[in-house]
């Protein structure tokens, strides 16, 4: 580990098996104009499956304030692999990463900078890395159209999934229920709203996110992130109040259509979201059917299908789409 000098803010990325799986967001996060200012926590089942040779480690080590590898066993669980780099992370500040999201090279000194605010969680502006199809664009819309590129500098209720910065300190005091919290993050959001602290998007921290391209995987996702979610929303839920969400469940696709067009804030993202329409109903309505079913029986085994399927995403995507990523 590099000691040079203390970092300001640690990134945590986790993969369930070797490094190659994260090599290419590494790639971009050596590019960062304030990777020296960066501690790097991997998150990994252990160093012999990471297979990081000494090699590629010392050039990590050069480029980064410090590199931590954590050593969690088998990962089965975004939310808790997250926690584990969260609590083992030295810097102040944490910001969470995906083998299939890319920053840009000013993203980590924007989230910085912003954090000097009275924010704490601050959450990038989101591109489309593969944008050569229906079903990207429709797993974009749903999952991160409240902060798509272009956007605004402003105050929110709610940051991207998976790809925000927190201040360490009040993550910390979770606890024990940082786990669930980080499974669904949103969750996390609106709890922290409720509790007093303000969240903030920074367009000028960017990141290029590679969506689902392929029916076979997106439909299964869609009804497992709708399960997660509903599943951890209702998890100490008086029954009654349950009960009210089972029922409007069959609402939430055309409730949800409505709010992503309403948060639309340019012609292009509106052009882009009615090409994609027929995609974006079918994905709302499997998730709307997920939410019912997590209203009504809770997370069942949502948790493991959703890290099976986040990770290794150009698994998950066209041949097209891995062609134009470089990952073939």
């Amino acid at each position: 580990m590099s000691e040079t000098n203390s970092p300001l803010m640690s990134v945590v990325i986790a993969t369930p098996d070797s490094f190659d799986g994260i090599r290419h967001t590494i790639s971009y996060l050596i590019r960062q104009t304030a990777r020296a200012s960066l501690e790097i926590v991997i998150v990994a089942p252990s160093r012999r499956q990471l297979n990081l040779d000494e090699a590629r480690l010392s050039e990590l080590l050069a480029e980064f304030s410090q590199v931590q590898i954590l050593e969690v066993g088998a990962i089965h669980s975004i939310g808790r692999a997250n926690a584990s780099g969260i609590r083992r992370a030295s810097a102040a500040l944490i910001a969470l990463a995906e083998d299939h999201c890319f920053p840009d090279p000013q993203w980590a000194e924007s989230l910085i900078n912003a954090h000097r605010g009275p924010w704490t969680a601050v959450g990038p502006a989101v591109r489309n890395a593969n944008p050569n199809s229906a079903v990207s664009w429709a797993d974009l819309f749903i999952g991160y159209g409240p902060w798509l590129w272009p956007t605004t500098a402003r105050e929110a209720d709610f940051l991207p999934g998976h790809n925000t910065s927190y201040k360490r300190n009040v993550l910390l005091e979770y606890g024990e229920q940082l786990e669930p919290m980080m499974e669904a993050e949103t969750l996390l959001h609106w709890d922290l709203r409720k509790t007093g602290h303000r969240l903030y998007i920074d367009p000028s921290a960017q990141v290029a996110h590679t969506n689902f391209s392929l029916w076979r995987s997106w439909l299964p996702v869609q009804f497992y992130n709708g399960r997660l979610f509903a599943g951890a929303r209702v998890r100490e839920m008086a029954f009654w109040r349950r009960t009210l969400f089972v029922a409007g469940s069959p609402l939430i696709p055309a409730l949800r259509l409505w709010r992503i067009w309403r948060g639309l804030g340019s012609i292009e993202q509106r052009r882009r979201f009615l090409s994609c329409i027929h995609a974006l109903v079918i994905g709302l309505v499997m998730d709307g059917i997920g939410q019912l079913v997590g209203y009504a029986a809770g997370v069942g085994g949502a948790v493991d299908q959703v890290a099976r399927f986040e990770f290794h995403r150009f698994r998950h995507i066209r041949d097209e789409d891995r062609r134009d990523l470089s990952l073939v």
